[in-house]
């Protein structure tokens, strides 16, 4: 009988494509994965993969052999989450994976109350701008901004996140809106659509700085760095912020809550979907009308 512990880092080199990648995903040494990776080419007596100086490739065989082991991991995912839905007791560990503008300034400050009712239950929140695989368990439940497609999960819309501009008062009395500058993402993040949105309405002024994530465009505005493009739940409670007129249509983003059909009757599961619900839709701003 095969280690799946081998299967498992052979498909971390797969795809990844380089030793280093896999092991940075397996949170292991490159030796432990490169000793895996020679187990199973050894037990299988066939090469998987071809050792390139910057990279790893595929073989034909392990072309075939990484189709195999894909559904072999998707029936061990599928065991596991069977196994977690069996749970009755409120209790245990549940991830959470949300945009890092919901987990760090909605959820965080909420979780008292989810302490309250639910004492045995561990909450673990992920603050993720990229999407997560719900199939391969790298969560239980996620927050979205996308609407999922995965046939195997189950989804809900639970409101809208409206954007607008915001700069500081000081910032806005001291400049026309023609001298604006702004306030962007930096090119990772190029494809957002409240990137292109703030691009958009910039035009031919200038983007004065460029920022990763939403809590250092706060800080930014706020410290009258120029003008940035903000959800209005979090800045329009803001003292430092003031909101500024706009062209063209509003801008709002859809929040989707989402968890694999194999956890949705799980009872801590469900526990964390109904606290995430009613967070959201509690909050002025951001629930459907």
């Amino acid at each position: 009988m095969f280690d799946w512990e081998n299967f498992r880092h052979f498909l971390a080199v797969a795809r990844t494509g380089t030793l280093s990648g896999a092991a940075r995903s397996l949170n292991v040494d490159h030796a432990t994965v490169s000793r895996r990776l020679m187990a199973l080419e050894t037990g299988l007596q066939v090469p998987l993969v071809e050792r390139l100086p910057r990279s790893c490739r595929l073989t034909p065989m392990g072309l075939q052999i990484y189709e195999h082991a894909k559904a072999m991991e998707a029936s061990a995912f599928a065991v596991e989450r069977v196994a977690q839905a069996s749970h009755e007791p409120l209790s245990g560990k549940v991830t959470l994976s949300a945009p890092p503008v919901l987990a760090t300034h909605l959820l965080a400050g909420r979780l008292v109350d989810l302490r309250a009712d639910y004492p045995g239950i561990q909450l673990s929140v992920s603050a993720q701008a990229q999407q997560v695989s719900l199939s391969r368990r790298e969560a239980d439940v996620a927050l979205r901004l996308v609407r999922p497609k995965e046939s195997s999960s189950v989804v809900r819309k639970l409101g809208q996140m409206p954007f607008a501009l915001y700069a500081s008062p000081e910032y806005a009395a001291s400049r026309a809106p023609e001298d604006w500058t702004f306030i962007a993402y930096d090119k990772q993040f190029s494809d957002m659509p409240q990137q292109k949105w703030l691009l958009g309405i910039a035009g031919n002024r200038a983007v004065g700085c460029e920022l990763s994530d939403i809590s250092s465009h706060l800080a930014a505005a706020r410290a009258g760095a120029g003008v940035a493009g903000l959800p209005s739940f979090l800045a329009d409670r803001d003292p430092g912020l003031l909101a500024l007129e706009q062209e063209g249509p509003p801008f709002s983003r859809d929040i989707w809550l989402v968890v694999h059909r194999d956890l949705r009757r799980s009872a801590p599961v469900r526990a964390v979907m109904d606290f995430v619900a009613k967070a959201i839709t509690e909050e002025p701003g951001l629930g459907l009308e």
